[in-house]
């Protein structure tokens, strides 16, 4: 018994825009802890989380955006195409970061909710606040719940790197990048914290793994062709191991057999480190989602339009949706809701990411407009095409 086959697509897929959407939602609703929807998100059914389809994507979507500079135009000029989308997401960083604080002090002074202070890593600020305030503007301290874009920005920033690398050879760019995530578990490399000690909790040594199959799927795409091509034995292979992952984690059965005699990143679930169980799952749930046919038949329903909206947007989504969930964490704590109050909460805040996400797309569509008129009218013949077309 065969799957259905889905040829691979030429340029950007709609799925990746709905895979995404559906990513931020799930971040979102596991980023306000004690709802009890979250019990029915990904993470619940597998190895992986939401976390590292985002990464995944993210890099499929820097392989399609910025690889054409990289093929024909002048190195400096794509290199800082890429990097000036890292200053984006740094910036959008800070300020979500800054908003966050204060709406945690905001609860503290005006709700009560003093217990925030002692959440999400906002300690610092209260014990070291000179520190605490030169280590977030050099990513040192991150609060928790705003890890993963100071993440996407490091990643953005070795981008040019492994495109470059990727578009001579796909093969040698995961390679290199396995070497790299092998180095970061063996030796626990990582980018330092400040003024706590420890490391990044998304660690960029060991997650730029993902990102570079991204990368490398994203450039294949671009050539009309699958980064690893549709095959039975393969596609059943991944579906027997993501019911392996999804029964053992239902069963809560622990830790997986080895751990003792394997390096922990090979055989445990370690998230900083991006384990190698959560690392072969994400990697066979896309694998088994883009090569079953009713997934692209259902994706296309006006249902996942809202959903597709916001993975477009992502940006900007995420950055609401991750200030959002520290308004829902003050809330609950102050007024602690029930189910049907969770659920009143979760859609607003959804409903609110999602506005968001169509204002930028009108503003967008907008901009193509004066675009196009202004160049209709400096066109020689342009209006007369225009008038016959409107005639037409």
């Amino acid at each position: 018994m065969n799957a259905p086959f889905v040829p691979a697509s030429v340029g950007r897929d709609q799925r990746l825009d709905v895979f995404r959407g559906l990513a931020l939602i799930t971040i979102f609703i596991n980023h306000v802890p004690g709802n009890l929807y979250e019990n029915l998100t990904s993470r619940n059914f597998g190895f992986s989380d939401a976390a590292e389809a985002f990464v995944l994507m993210s890099g499929i979507a820097v392989g399609l955006a910025y690889s054409r500079g990289f093929r024909s135009g002048p190195f400096f000029e794509a290199c800082m195409k890429v990097w000036r989308r890292a200053g984006v997401l740094y910036v959008t960083h800070i300020v979500s970061s800054v908003i966050a604080i204060g709406i945690v002090a905001a609860g503290a002074l005006y709700l009560g909710v003093y217990e925030m202070l002692t959440r999400i890593n906002f300690g610092p600020l209260l014990a070291k606040p000179l520190e605490t305030m030169v280590g977030l503007p050099l990513l040192g301290h991150q609060l928790g719940y705003f890890n993963i874009l100071p993440l996407y920005a490091v990643l953005l920033v070795i981008s040019p790197l492994y495109i470059m690398i990727g578009l001579r050879s796909p093969l040698a760019l995961i390679g290199v990048a396995v070497g790299v995530w092998l180095l970061a578990g063996t030796f626990r490399l990582n980018l330092p914290n400040y003024p706590n000690p420890g490391g990044w909790f998304f660690n960029p040594v060991a997650w730029q793994l993902i990102y570079a199959v991204g990368i490398a799927g994203g450039l294949s795409m671009m050539e009309g062709r699958k980064l690893l091509p549709y095959r039975a034995w393969l596609f059943w292979l991944c579906t027997a191991f993501l019911a392996f992952s999804c029964a053992w984690v239902s069963l809560r059965a622990g830790a997986l057999p080895g751990r003792k005699m394997l390096p922990f990143f090979i055989a445990g679930f370690d998230k900083t480190f991006l384990s190698l169980p959560r690392l072969l799952h994400a990697l066979a749930l896309a694998y088994v989602l883009t090569n079953v046919a009713w997934v692209l038949r259902i994706f296309q329903w006006p249902l996942f339009r809202p959903v597709e909206l916001m993975g477009k947007n992502g940006l900007a989504v995420f950055a609401t949706g991750s200030v959002l969930a520290i308004v829902l964490q003050v809330l609950k704590l102050r007024y602690e809701p029930d189910f049907a109050s969770d659920a009143a909460l979760l859609g607003i805040g959804i409903a609110i990411q999602y506005g968001v996400a169509w204002f930028l797309s009108q503003q967008k569509e907008a901009k193509k407009g004066r675009k196009r008129v202004a160049e209709n009218r400096f066109m020689p013949g342009s209006q007369e095409k225009e008038r016959l077309r409107e005639s037409v």
